[in-house]
């Protein structure tokens, strides 16, 4: 028999141990602990095995009444769902009263994809930053991740001003897949005029601060937001040039195959879920053109 600590620290050392990334150990761990209190509260158990399918569903219940969305509870059902596998594998429960447990219905927003007349308000509004002008270019013409942007090393872009063009090499890790994308004649002019006039820095980072510091995403994501408002975008995010890059790809043709492997999606269906955001494409053109 184990106790409801004891199962909570082991879990979150299995995830640990399945190199999962540290916002998810963190979020399931959270998850679990307050599943575990729920059931502790409500029901006085203290032992994992006596957990039932009617305690999982009273603390899916709280979280209703909490106003938690659907999208919320469904990731906590994947938590649970997980938490009862490890605790399957490791012996500590026959059953898993987690299997039953169903997740909500609830439809997921369509992507939020600029029109030309935004992004191109988006680059006009931060013209004269040259810093962020660059990290909205690179962002716009490679659909690279913010995360995966603040990473970005200088040894990891390769540009030949001559031809004004380059490659970008995206470094894979546990939570991204490792690939090269081409860069257009609007992304290299910008990281170049960026560079050029980038503070001297220890830090190999392309994107530093005035003090040579790495740029945090957080720094990134409060100056696009800046230029949004500037630009008078209304109901956009830093993510939403990801979004714009992979729709204007699909509307001009570009191979879906391609195209999945330079977003870095694990799965192609996750790409082609935009076709029905987009008019889709007919040439299956293999050519990265400017947005």
């Amino acid at each position: 028999m184990i106790i409801f600590d004891e199962a909570h620290s082991q879990f979150v050392a299995y995830l640990s141990g399945e190199d999962r990334a540290d916002s998810t150990i963190l979020a399931y761990g959270k998850d679990i602990e307050q599943m575990l209190n729920h059931i502790n509260d409500t029901f006085d158990k203290t032992h994992v095995h006596h957990i039932e399918t009617e305690h999982i569903k009273s603390f899916l219940e709280s979280l209703e009444n909490e106003q938690y969305t659907k999208k919320s509870i469904s990731r906590k059902i994947n938590s649970i769902k997980t938490f009862f596998r490890f605790l399957k594998l490791n012996d500590y429960v026959i059953e898993d009263p987690s299997s039953v447990i169903s997740h909500p219905k609830f439809e997921i927003p369509a992507p939020r994809i600029l029109s030309e007349t935004e992004y191109r308000a988006l680059r006009d509004a931060a013209r004269d930053d040259v810093r962020t002008h660059a990290i909205i270019e690179l962002l716009l013409q490679s659909g690279i991740r913010i995360g995966e942007l603040s990473e970005v090393v200088i040894s990891d872009i390769t540009i030949d001003e001559s031809q004004e063009q380059g490659v970008l090499n995206i470094e894979g890790s546990r939570t991204t897949l490792a690939r090269r994308i081409p860069l257009n004649k609007a992304a290299v002019l910008a990281i170049v005029r960026y560079l050029n006039e980038r503070p001297e820095a220890e830090a190999p980072h392309v994107f530093v601060t005035r003090t040579g510091k790495p740029l945090l995403v957080r720094n990134i994501r409060a100056s696009i937001d800046r230029y949004y408002k500037k630009a008078g975008i209304e109901n956009a995010k830093v993510n939403d040039l990801r979004h714009t890059w992979i729709a204007h790809h699909i509307k001009r043709g570009t191979s879906l195959v391609m195209l999945s492997k330079l977003a870095g999606h694990k799965r192609l269906a996750t790409t082609e879920k935009y076709l029905e955001f987009t008019d889709g494409g007919e040439n299956n053109s293999i050519h990265l053109e400017e947005l």
